[in-house]
């Protein structure tokens, strides 16, 4: 029945209108009553975003089950590639919302507040697993935003193009920038080179001559 209630509503929406359909137009196509779709459905924006809460009860299930062994950055992009699982079930119907709400101000509102609780999923993980260090918090909350702007870019850009390529491709390619960034290497990879910075303090109007030959200096070179 709820399937039947979402089908009912993608059908309609296209044809009327988002604004233009009402909860009874969707019961009556569907064959059931308005107790039967509010059963499921506390409104009619929760209609257009029928998997959300299965799939932030999934992520939430995810991230407790973790230990102290997996690596927190690591942990919480797993997590946000279970949204992508979500969008890649069904292509066809993720861009078809896609494209209605990106033509109803109160569908993007609304998407607003779905992607806020998973952020917030998020950053309480990543809070847990910070807890005493130094801006452990504050931390916590840039990661789980770098992690939730990352997933959506690549998201968004493949929702645009139909679904076509592959998803997951471009979802690792964005996540693995935040790993890169924030995550911490697995023990006895390679630690990357650091290039020495070199400051050097100049009167201003010195001869080009002389800078140089301080900058050399500065480097031990002749």
């Amino acid at each position: 029945m709820r399937d039947a209630l979402v089908a009912a509503a993608f059908r309609l929406f296209p044809e009327r209108g988002y604004e233009q359909t009402t909860v009874d137009d969707i019961v009556a196509l569907a064959g059931v009553g308005r107790r039967s779709f509010f059963r499921y459905f506390p409104s009619k924006e929760d209609v257009v975003f029928p998997d959300h809460e299965r799939c932030l009860a999934d992520m939430t299930a995810f991230l407790a089950d973790g230990t102290d062994e997996d690596e927190p950055v690591r942990r919480v992009c797993d997590a946000a590639r279970l949204v992508l699982r979500m969008y890649a079930e069904n292509p066809t119907f993720s861009v078809q919302r896609y494209r209605l709400t990106k033509k109803v101000p109160g569908l993007r509102a609304y998407e607003l507040s779905v992607v806020w609780r998973y952020e917030r999923a998020l950053a309480e993980y990543l809070r847990g697993r910070f807890d005493g260090r130094p801006d452990g918090a504050l931390r916590a909350d840039v990661i789980a935003a770098a992690v939730v702007a990352a997933h959506n870019n690549a998201l968004r850009s493949w929702l645009r193009s139909a679904g076509q390529g592959d998803a997951d491709t471009a979802v690792n390619h964005a996540l693995g920038h935040v790993q890169a960034v924030f995550g911490t290497p697995p023990a006895g990879a390679p630690a990357e080179e650091q290039e020495d910075v070199v400051v050097v303090i100049s009167r201003r109007g010195a001869p080009l001559w002389r800078v140089v030959r301080e900058i050399e200096s500065t480097l031990g070179r002749d």
